[in-house]
């Protein structure tokens, strides 16, 4: 491969892309010099701890919900206010992070929004109503909306294209993570000490977390930006918040449905504004010429579907494992962690993956074979044998991880350095949007199941749903042409 007219060819682009011979360790960012090849791997790693703490955070508070609502005097339904709470101030603020990184930063917004996530950490532990606890929840999005997208702008932007591969898998992990660990460390936190510690536990990792930035992230210098779009972020923040917050209300037991749809309706007209505004607007908030690029429109249509779907199984399957099989809370959560089992058995293989085998392949593979999956636990039984359970839950996680690390690679597999805030921004935005949506979709699916079929038939009916969800994501994949990434492919081929 080194001497085929591909590789000579791919080799050429780097070298006209970077400016410099792939032998040398700098390249440039804005005229400054910027981390390059294995030097990047400690930032990526620092950057995906600060995820996983973002995403376990979250998700953790809905495992003590019980236990604060017995704190705050509240029924157990109205601690949900929190988690909404943390939800939509991330989601609103997720498309200023780009400008602000721009106008001030990357490096310095990103160590504030880690004192601002610890702050409202500690704030949050030591809350002693639910009105604090909701305001301090808003103040800890504040810091979780910029920590995240600004952390990965810094890596993106400080990686050459045939490294990309390899710093896209050491971002992924905590999303794969996160979500299957919630559950697990939420109750034995609230189990065996106490809810304020599931704030608490932030303080040592972003303690940590901040000196390790101190030291290591780079200075990562962009031209300029013109003045804040107001209309942009206003637009933006509105359709988002009322998004999020019609899909938290639509996870409710009991659904507000005329409140619901209102403003589902009112996210969906305002969204449809904006966009109408940033297509036609000289320097809008978030560029959407991103989406002209079809590897990236790809990842973010279909790979949305794909994490909607595939993500949402862990929420179900406790509740499955619970509430029919009569399991205990600590074994329907060792059960679902075998999905981490099956991440971490592939993880290292999932970059040689996308470097021996073209990305439509994979995907077309990842997406079938978690739909699969998917579908699967709507035959499972009270009575069907643990082994077999854990073998189709580890498949799951296996092509789970697979299908993260192919979409969030090719994402980027054709953004050039003056796009990558824009396409980060965007990517940060409708993933915040899925999580969200995940949730919703998943009890809209039970009580619909339960509806149509009866209770006895409501999980497997969701899971159905789910699968068919993952497998919508298909028909973006098969539009790709079958060489879809290669150049990021070529060039990691080269650079190893």
């Amino acid at each position: 491969m080194e001497n085929s007219p591909e590789a000579v060819t791919a080799s050429r682009a780097m070298s006209r892309l970077v400016g410099q011979d792939r032998t040398s360790d700098e390249s440039e960012v804005g005229g400054k010099p910027r981390m390059e090849n294995w030097s990047i791997r400690p930032v990526a790693m620092l950057v995906a701890g600060t995820l996983f703490m973002e995403i376990l955070d979250g998700t953790i508070i809905a495992t003590a919900a019980p236990s604060m609502a017995r704190s705050f005097h509240v029924a157990s339904p109205q601690v949900g206010v929190c988690i909404t709470a943390y939800l939509v101030t991330v989601a609103t603020l997720i498309p200023i992070s780009g400008w602000l990184a721009e106008r001030w930063g990357a490096r310095r917004i990103y160590l504030i929004s880690i004192a601002t996530f610890v702050l409202a950490s500690v704030l949050c532990a030591a809350s002693t109503s639910l009105t604090e606890i909701t305001v301090m929840r808003v103040l800890q999005g504040i810091g979780g909306a910029m920590m995240v997208p600004v952390g990965r702008l810094v890596v993106l932007s400080s990686t050459s294209k045939q490294n990309v591969i390899r710093a896209v898998a050491y971002l992924t992990w905590p999303a794969l993570l996160a979500p299957v660990l919630a559950p697990a460390v939420g109750g034995l936190l609230t189990t065996y000490a106490t809810w304020p510690w599931i704030f608490l536990i932030n303080v040592p990792l972003g303690v940590v977390a901040a000196l390790f930035a101190i030291r290591i992230m780079p200075r990562v210098v962009a031209d300029l930006p013109g003045a804040l779009d107001w209309r942009g972020f206003t637009t933006s923040a509105t359709s988002l918040a009322c998004l999020v917050t019609g899909a938290a209300l639509l996870g409710q037991s009991r659904v507000p449905w005329i409140p619901t749809l209102i403003l589902i309706a009112v996210g969906i007209l305002v969204g449809a504004f904006s966009v109408r505004h940033m297509l036609r607007f000289d320097h809008p908030l978030v560029g959407l010429d991103v989406l002209r690029i079809q590897t990236f429109r790809a990842s973010q249509a279909g790979g949305s579907l794909f994490r909607l779907g595939i993500n949402t199984a862990p929420f179900v399957l406790p509740l499955l494992f619970q509430d029919r099989f009569g399991w205990s809370p600590a074994r329907a959560g060792g059960m679902v962690l075998v999905l981490f089992v099956g991440n971490l058995a592939i993880k290292p293989l999932t970059t040689p993956l996308l470097r021996a085998v073209r990305f439509r392949t994979l995907l077309l593979v990842a997406i079938a074979a978690a739909s699969l999956c998917v579908a699967g636990c709507a035959l499972l039984s009270s009575t069907t044998p643990t082994i077999v359970i854990a073998l189709l839950l580890g498949a799951g996680g296996v092509f789970r991880s697979i299908g993260h690390t192919c979409y969030n690679t090719i994402a980027f597999a054709d953004i050039e350095q003056p796009m990558m805030s824009q396409a980060n921004t965007f990517l940060n935005t409708t993933q915040q949007l899925t999580t969200a949506l995940g949730v919703a979709a998943a009890v809209v699916s039970l009580k619909l199941g339960a509806e149509l079929f009866g209770t006895g038939a409501m999980y497997s009916f969701t899971f159905l749903v789910l699968a068919f969800i993952v497998l919508l994501s298909v028909v973006d994949a098969v539009k790709l042409p079958r060489t879809a990434g290669d150049g990021i492919r070529l060039a990691a081929s080269i650079s190893d």
